[in-house]
């Protein structure tokens, strides 16, 4: 847990606004992973400025806590 919350207070000093693979780096989560659920539409919120892909931190969280679950049985979402 003290992992996640360097992590995030990292992210957090600079811009809210993060890169693919630093906002993939935030969620544990590879780079190619990132952009699969980019592509398919189930990963997290993200928006275009100009030609650059960004993630605001705020909506990685998001996207986080709606995929939180009890057990593994726990159906999906």
């Amino acid at each position: 847990m003290q992992d996640d919350q360097s992590r995030a207070s990292e992210a957090k000093k600079g811009s809210p606004f993060l890169t693919t693979r630093e906002a993939a780096h935030y969620l544990s989560l590879s780079y190619r992973t990132l952009e699969k659920m980019r592509l398919t539409g189930n990963g997290p919120r993200f928006r275009k400025h100009g030609r650059y892909v960004r993630y605001h931190i705020a909506d990685l969280d998001a996207w986080s806590e709606g995929r939180r679950q009890s057990s593994t049985s726990d159906g999906a979402r």
